[in-house]
């Protein structure tokens, strides 16, 4: 037996591999894109991210909470469907055929939704999901579904309404201790006092609220906030100062209003960071769980319950307590987790959402990572009982297969030839490059009849029958045609590109041949 026997052998068992297996692929992409098995798996896998453990990503709050990411615009604009009647046509038998599997399989509240968990609305139901979803995306996603940008908003209003109410309050508290200062005053310091207390009304209490206003409606932002009212407060002053009569009492509350004035709005930023205007990213995920320490710190803070201010933190913890009844409680431990390592990294509010974003998409790559890993087993498993079926259903027996081309030499010679053609003007880098091969295989074997098949030739060859049938078949026969089928069955589960890849580096050995005793002897010298 010479090594360019051996190679011919092997180049046509090999050969056949690639064949079935291009025919296997084709059959495991179809049975992918009919039962949607990239989107299904998809989002089982962020299912199970949210819930952070398989056992539990089953359960209703898991599901709506999957669900209401899948409504949001941004996840709806990564999945193109399809418009038309003729278009939709077809896809609605793949539709019906996808929810089978998830009809058998579910019961009760879950069964009454579709495949990808969406229920029935005035716009008909949604039978598709998007089988990619960008790490950016998800992240914003999640973060606009909890309401993170929007708490922040509403965190800062209300503490910003609070600060205001707290400044109005210290400069209303100098004008009322001036007044009982005063009380037996003459009429020109009365009559100070109340221009001066009308002015304060009038102008400063109008001007904070008008500036909260500005604030609520996103006209402005925090820093130009307080330095309107740093100016309205400094207007009252000089008003304060420019009409004030000689009295002690009123030079010490304009110096007391002073004071305030410098303490507060001389430095912006320190004010900010002193009164916790800006809420860190951490105290913003933490307040998601309503009932915790923080939050009561945060109410402990409103020393008015009458305040406007108070009235819109209790709003937002009343919206808060609605949304995180259904709100799973992992949930609330993997963004406190994600938001305190994004709060090490952030300066400000704005850097520890971002960053908390990138914490997000950081951790959905690493999920989706090992996602792929389970999603290639499992068509790993796919493959090889589709695999199986062929190896049966083809009679591809590896055994069989070798004995043929072993004893043939006008079969083996010729595949050998044909797979050369086949390696040298084809590749499988792309799904197009696939389809080129896969037609180029099928017009070969128009020319070639392969030892496979139920055929009475090939199984007479295969089973040591004559033609006669007066030979018995030994149950070692149908014993080896078994082996044989598993055998090709895994075979042809290892994929096409492999095949393609060691064919034609067995075409390269066969064609190489040995080298020249002169050109080593060069190379030697």
């Amino acid at each position: 037996m010479t090594l360019p026997f051996v190679l011919d052998i092997t180049i046509g068992l090999v050969f056949i591999y690639l064949i079935l297996s291009l025919l296997a692929s084709e059959i495991q992409e179809l049975i992918t894109t009919v039962l949607q098995w990239r989107a299904v798996h998809l989002k089982k896998s962020i299912e199970i991210l949210i819930a952070g453990d398989v056992s539990q990503s089953e359960e209703d709050s898991i599901i709506e909470l999957v669900n209401d990411l899948y409504n949001h615009p941004l996840i709806k604009s990564v999945n193109q469907e399809a418009k038309g009647f003729l278009t939709i046509l077809p896809r609605k038998l793949i539709w019906f055929l996808s929810t089978l599997p998830v009809k058998l399989s579910l019961s009760g509240k879950k069964r009454t939704l579709s495949i990808f968990g969406i229920s029935k609305n005035q716009q008909g139901e949604k039978h598709s999901a998007p089988s990619y979803i960008p790490a950016d995306t998800f992240a914003t996603t999640l973060m606009e579904t909890l309401g993170i940008p929007k708490l922040v908003q509403k965190l800062t209003e209300s503490r910003l309404i609070n600060f205001a109410y707290q400044q109005l309050h210290d400069v209303q508290s100098i004008l009322i201790k001036l007044g009982e200062q005063s009380y037996h005053a003459d009429d020109e310091v009365c009559k100070f006092l109340d221009n001066i207390e009308q002015d304060f009304r009038q102008k400063v209490e109008y001007e904070f609220k008008t500036i909260i206003n500005d604030y609520q409606k996103d006209k402005t932002d925090l820093i130009i906030s307080l330095s309107r009212m740093a100016r309205s407060l400094d207007r009252f002053i000089e008003i304060f100062a420019l009409d004030m009569p000689d009295n002690q009492f009123i030079h010490k509350a304009l110096q007391r209003l002073k004071l305030l004035r410098k303490d507060i709005f001389d430095d912006i930023e320190q004010t900010i960071c002193l009164q916790g205007l800006r809420p860190n990213i951490n105290e913003v995920v933490q307040l998601i769980n309503v009932g915790s320490e923080l939050q009561q710190e945060f109410i402990n803070e409103f020393k008015d319950k009458e305040s406007e201010a108070y009235q819109t933190f209790q709003s937002l913890c009343q919206k808060l307590e609605t949304f995180s009844n259904r709100l799973p409680e992992s949930v609330v431990d993997n963004m406190a987790t994600l938001a305190k390592r994004a709060q090490l990294k952030a300066k400000t509010t704005e850097e520890g959402v971002n960053i908390l974003r990138q914490e997000i998409a950081a951790t959905f790559d690493n999920s989706m990572e090992r996602a792929s890993g389970v999603y290639r087993r499992n068509a790993k498993g796919v493959a090889l009982l589709i695999g199986f079926s062929i190896a049966v259903i083809a009679n591809a027996d590896t055994f069989h297969i070798v004995s043929i081309l072993s004893k043939d030499a006008a079969i083996r010679t010729v595949i050998a030839s044909n797979a050369g053609q086949v390696v040298q003007t084809n590749s499988v880098n792309s799904t197009e490059e696939i389809k080129l091969l896969r037609e180029q295989t099928n017009s070969i074997l128009e020319e070639i009849t392969l030892p496979i098949g139920w055929n009475k030739v090939n199984l007479e060859q295969q089973l040591g029958l004559t033609s006669d049938k007066k030979n018995p078949v030994l149950i070692n026969s149908y014993l080896t045609m078994v082996f044989g089928w598993l055998l090709s069955g895994v075979a042809i589960s290892m994929g096409a590109p492999f095949w393609f890849e060691l064919i034609g580096r067995v075409v390269n050995v066969r064609n190489s041949g040995k080298r020249p005793k002169s050109s080593v002897k060069s190379e030697e010298a």
